[in-house]
């Protein structure tokens, strides 16, 4: 007896170690590259964790030096010595050599677009810099044949970069991810509040100790458990995918697929908690001569209305959550907004959004803590 004991543990043993090296292998786990690619997710994270809060006005400045192409086109500029100013190696060149240009006493840390101004007017980029923390930078630019001067009218070089102006004011990222926000916090009231209506009588239909044991009561409570159990077992972001196809990209289908996930979850854990009651109460109203209908309302609801809040408060915070997951595939709120911007590659902006999920999340966590400490 002990020997098959053994064995029967060995093989459930060596079952358990294939299914994990097997599940290692095909899920394709590789710590090394976890640590290894760290750099090249560094610019990212970064991002993330300082979001797009406030900003500044800006007004262009521009910088402007006569550039001749090619020499003797024109008469070279004379270049200050002083303040904000933008100097060439060369006074002249021709077109396809390549210049140095150089920046000094500009907006520190600031982004400088280097530019030709044409003998057309038109204005033609050339290469991006950046200052430094001394308001100086260094370009290379390629002389472009396009640059050469017409009619006597010579090519201009110029240096562009915007200069912060006035006080700092709420970011346009911000303002969005507050809208939005907003939307996910109403998107998951009008979910719950939707889905508590529907839930709450179907509750009684899934509950045995109040359907009875009669074949019509055992056949309507069969039934409403199968239609809970079935509308349980497809997920939230299936359910907003096929709305978003029906009625379109939108709050609308995040809170249609909210509604039939909640009304899932709490007829389940309503009728639980019918179930659980205390007996003695339903069988005192019975005995007065009541019918089925007055046992529930005098006899169950009293008893299960501590357990319905806690639960309904405990199933909006959940739908917050789930909303902000339902925008990536067209639910609406803030997911999409979030989704938005990680496809266009904005992580300050992804940033924003992720604060305020999280803070939105904790105060939700807080507050639903709060109300059920005090109703229940």
């Amino acid at each position: 007896m002990n020997l098959r004991r053994w064995f029967v543990t060995g093989f459930f043993t060596l079952l358990v170690i294939v299914a994990y090296v097997v599940g290692y292998q095909v899920t394709e786990i590789d710590p090394v590259k976890l640590f290894s690619s760290l750099g090249n997710s560094q610019k990212i994270l970064n991002d993330l964790i300082h979001p797009d809060l406030f900003t500044r006005a800006t007004q262009d400045t521009t910088l402007d030096v006569v550039f001749p192409v090619p020499c003797g086109s024109a008469q070279p500029a004379q270049l200050p010595n002083s303040g904000p100013r933008i100097v060439p190696n060369v006074e002249c060149a021709n077109p396809g050599d390549v210049i140095t240009v150089k920046g000094f006493d500009m907006a520190p840390n600031n982004d400088v677009k280097i530019l030709w101004l044409l003998p057309s007017g038109n204005a033609l980029f050339s290469e991006l810099a950046r200052t430094d923390a001394s308001g100086n930078f260094t370009a290379q630019v390629e002389v472009r044949p396009i640059t050469v001067a017409t009619q006597g009218i010579p090519t201009h070089l110029q240096a562009e970069t915007p200069v912060p102006v006035g006080g700092w004011v709420p970011s346009q990222a911000l303002i969005d991810v507050i809208n939005n926000i907003m939307v996910t916090i109403f998107m998951a009231l009008l979910a719950t509040t939707a889905g508590t209506i529907i839930a709450a009588p179907i509750s009684f239909l899934a509950a045995r100790n109040i359907m009875g044991r009669g074949w019509m009561g055992t056949t309507v409570y069969t039934v409403v458990r199968a239609i809970l159990n079935i509308t349980r077992s497809y997920d939230s972001l299936v359910l907003a995918t096929v709305f978003a196809l029906w009625v379109g990209f939108g709050a609308f289908a995040g809170v249609l697929a909210l509604t039939i996930v909640t009304v899932a979850s709490l007829g389940k854990l309503f009728s639980e908690a019918v179930e659980s009651i205390d007996a003695g109460p339903i069988e005192a109203v019975a005995a007065t001569g009541a019918n089925p209908v007055e046992v529930v309302r005098f006899a169950v609801v009293p008893q299960v209305i501590p357990d319905f809040i806690s639960f309904i408060i405990y199933h909006w915070d959940i739908n917050v959550r789930i909303s902000t997951i339902l925008g990536f595939v067209g639910g609406g709120g803030i997911g999409f907004y979030l989704s938005q911007r990680i496809n266009v590659l904005e992580y300050q902006k992804a940033g924003t959004a992720i604060w305020a999920i999280v803070l939105v999340v904790w105060a939700m966590d807080f507050l639903s803590a709060e109300v059920r400490k005090r109703y229940t």
